[in-house]
């Protein structure tokens, strides 16, 4: 199945922040063992502020919240950098969605 055993990279600019090792193909949602690095200690406060208002059903202040990690960190994968994503990560966990255009927010 395609996806399975890639490795997905989660950067800020140039510094990298984790690598996804895909093993859950289930389109349009990815997920993989996540494996950080010591710098991602300084934004999983922010996947950690996400998830919570999600799972409280603050969907507007989520869309905020994410906003700040979209604007400020990339999603690469195999092939390059993907144009818009929504990842959360959990526990040692990440899935996430992806698009080469920007989501339709309409």
């Amino acid at each position: 199945m395609g996806f399975v055993d890639e490795v997905w990279r989660l950067v800020r600019q140039e510094e990298l922040l984790g690598e996804i090792v895909i093993d859950e193909a289930d389109f349009p949602w990815l997920a993989g063992r996540f494996v950080p690095t010591e710098a991602f200690g300084e934004v999983e406060p922010w996947f950690d502020e996400s998830r919570a208002l999600l799972d409280a059903g603050e969907y507007e202040r989520f869309d905020e919240a994410y906003d700040r990690i979209a604007g400020a960190l990339s999603l690469v994968a195999p092939e390059g950098p993907v144009a818009e994503f929504l990842l959360h990560v959990k526990d040692g966990r990440a899935w996430f969605r992806w698009s080469d255009e920007p989501f339709d927010d309409g």
